[in-house]
């Protein structure tokens, strides 16, 4: 058990040590996110009342010159791969009724755009936040008569990317008046700053406390959400939020929530605020 501690200990105190004012620092890019030569995105902007940051910065910033030309370039972009199945998706007819996504919305280009920069939004029927996923499990099982998506399985991320990305290049923004979206935000709020896990850190222990510098080979940026699903190179595929959720309260050795829990729709609600003003970069690429 005293070996364990102490093993411990050194763990945390590698972390400090990242953390430490000595740690190599090196400032977001000053540079411009277009798209294609064609669609300049809004990749900093001035923060909203009440953040504790003055300014929200895209991850695109922190990385890589070469992460960031992949994305400028939407041949290039392998997240446009789970797009473009997301687009067969809509339009492939499935359940009981007959019916596909397109059936009803027709041509998604105009009737999902601004749908990514809106959500999550107030879903009366269950008295809590919806996202983009709940919203198409709840189409497929009310209005197709087909079973709802898994965590992460079947069509979900690529329907997802699909939806989202028709809001490419459109400021982010939360209506926090609907319902009782305000208290989910206390409740995101109050997650963001929990420490968790055997290594005792929070969300804004990287984020926001020590965002700009570098843990071990990591460029960590403010971890603003405007970009999910993100292609992520180290795990070549694209990755949902609620999968990168886990995956980082994971790395501070906590228990994580169930996607779509309570907790982590809070959090949802409260990182999609973090990140008002910024273009929706669905399909963004990180490392």
């Amino acid at each position: 058990m005293k070996k364990h501690v102490q093993q411990l200990g050194v763990a945390i105190g590698v972390i400090g040590l990242s953390f430490a004012s000595t740690s190599i620092v090196a400032e977001p890019v000053d540079d411009k996110l277009i798209i294609d030569d064609e669609i300049e995105m809004i990749s900093r902007a001035k923060a909203p009342e009440g953040h504790p940051l003055p300014e929200v910065i895209s991850g695109w910033h922190y990385r890589t010159p070469e992460t960031r030309a992949i994305e400028t370039d939407t041949f290039q972009n392998p997240g446009m791969l789970g797009v473009e199945q997301g687009e067969e998706i809509w339009n492939t007819v499935e359940g009981s009724e007959g019916k596909s996504c397109a059936s009803c919305h027709d041509d998604a280009a105009t009737s999902m755009k601004g749908v990514g920069a809106a959500y999550p939004k107030w879903d009366e029927d269950s008295s809590k936040p919806i996202n983009i996923e709940g919203r198409i499990n709840k189409c497929r099982v009310e209005n197709m008569g087909a079973e709802a998506y898994k965590f992460d399985k079947g069509g979900q991320k690529p329907l997802t990317a699909y939806i989202k990305h028709q809001s490419l290049g459109m400021p982010v923004e939360l209506d926090l008046s609907q319902g009782e979206m305000q208290s989910w935000w206390d409740q995101g709020k109050e997650t963001y700053y929990k420490r968790t896990g055997q290594l005792n850190l929070s969300c804004a222990s990287c984020h926001e406390q020590n965002n700009g510098k570098y843990i071990r080979a990591d460029h960590l940026s403010q971890g603003n959400v405007n970009g999910f699903p993100t292609y992520r190179l180290k795990q070549n595929k694209l990755i949902s939020l609620h999968n990168r959720f886990r995956g980082c309260i994971r790395d501070t050795r906590a228990e994580f929530p169930a996607a779509f829990s309570d907790t982590l729709m809070g959090l949802e609600v409260y990182t999609t605020w973090r990140g008002t003003g910024l273009s929706v970069e669905t399909p963004a690429v990180r490392q």
